[in-house]
């Protein structure tokens, strides 16, 4: 099992370095070709947007054997990618849309059959820490790829970059074969379970789902909704260069790989819903921390703030793969990515037109959900039948 834990790591880190380097560079591609920030702004809608048809696309990874999916995704993508050699002016953007949306669906794809496969290659009491880990990983592959992609980029344009981001999905798909799975008795899934709706079905009905995804998706929303209040902070408040945000950033960065390399051993101890609560309020608190006039303390602020929404994220996801039947894994994994991250899209225009009513204001609106929420979730006894953690079959395992 060790074996395999490093191995999923390593995919992180993999994937991770390549989709961050592609995804940054695709907009300023489209930015030197256009000169357009708003076409350049779209790349990121187009890896983002898929995110909203989680339901349909789990509802594939059920259907299929999840490791020779994840595989033949990334070696799609890999071929894919190449397009991109087309592109020599404004009349080929398109081209990078096109690719940025299969990156997007890629995403969805992919973390659904990662997530449904790694209880079929880990121990239930190891899934926390590899969940952990990767989240890691994930986070330092942000601090890192996007500098080594842009570089590249100014070094020999985005033809190189490409050829980068097209060898990590084919190395990936290596280490996906090289992982040992257990190979468990059929399970078939009830009738009510096989329509499209199941996934949201299984989610909601179970406290020890529904509590950490709702936990995580508020926390993930309010991140979003805050954006635009911290920019105004550093630049309005403290009176600071907007290279002061790269600082937030990467204290940020820092404080989710900590809060990763951590979150495995506290969820063992508390469980994924205690774990989730307690990231909630860190969030809430680093939301706090920047209405403070001190830029040290914003500084901490973006800390606690990176601790807090792994946390969330890695409580969720260990609590579908732990509470979830395993033929449903694919589709409830996707609808609760869609529960997390699909509330972005409403958060992030919302916390952008908050902020002209003051920024101080715009985070204590935060904070006050973020806590309302913990307070919401939280207090409610648990059932019975929120104890149990559902046993893990997975006839689409091969």
């Amino acid at each position: 099992m060790r074996r395999n834990a490093w191995l999923f790591v390593a995919i992180s880190l993999l994937s991770g370095f390549g989709s961050s380097a592609m995804s940054l560079v695709a907009g300023i591609w489209i930015l030197d070709l256009t000169g357009s920030t708003s076409l350049a702004a779209l790349a990121g809608l187009c890896v983002y947007a898929p995110v909203l048809a989680g339901p349909w696309l789990g509802a594939v990874v059920d259907r299929v054997p999840r490791r020779p999916l994840v595989i033949g995704v990334n070696l799609a993508l890999a071929a894919i990618l190449p397009a991109l050699f087309a592109v020599r002016g404004p009349g080929q953007t398109w081209l990078i849309f096109a690719v940025s949306c299969a990156y997007g669906v890629s995403y969805v794809l992919i973390d659904a059959g990662e997530t449904a496969l790694l209880p079929s290659a880990l121990s239930p009491s190891e899934l926390g820490d590899v969940n952990g880990w990767r989240s890691s990983a994930q986070e330092g592959m942000k601090l890192i790829a996007p500098l080594a992609g842009a570089g590249l980029y100014a070094w020999r344009g985005g033809h190189a970059v490409v050829v980068l981001s097209a060898a990590t999905p084919i190395l990936v798909a290596l280490l996906y074969a090289a992982v040992r799975l257990r190979r468990t008795p059929p399970d078939r899934p009830n009738r009510s379970d096989r329509g499209l709706r199941a996934g949201i079905s299984v989610l909601a009905r179970q406290r020890a789902t529904r509590v950490p995804v709702a936990l995580a998706a508020v926390s993930i929303a309010m991140s979003g909704f805050s954006t635009a209040a911290i920019y105004a902070i550093v630049v309005s408040e403290l009176r600071l260069p907007t290279t002061f945000l790269g600082v937030l950033a990467s204290a940020q960065g820092a404080g989710s790989i900590a809060g990763g390399l951590v979150v495995g051993r506290l969820i063992r101890r508390w469980g994924p819903v205690g774990v989730g609560g307690a990231g909630t309020a860190l969030f809430a608190l680093g939301c706090l921390a920047r209405c403070l006039p001190w830029w040290q303390v914003t500084v901490g602020g973006a800390v606690l703030a990176g601790v807090g929404l792994p946390w969330t994220l890695v409580a969720a996801v260990t609590a579908v793969q732990t509470h979830t039947p395993t033929p449903l894994l694919g589709r409830v994994a996707a609808t609760a990515n869609t529960a997390m991250f699909g509330p972005l899209v409403v958060a992030i225009p919302l916390g952008s037109a908050a902020v002209h009513l003051g920024a101080r204001p715009t985070l204590i609106a935060a904070v006050v959900i973020c806590l309302t929420a913990v307070v919401a979730t939280l207090y409610r006894p648990p059932t019975p039948h929120d104890a149990r953690p559902v046993a893990a079959r997975d006839p689409a395992i091969r």
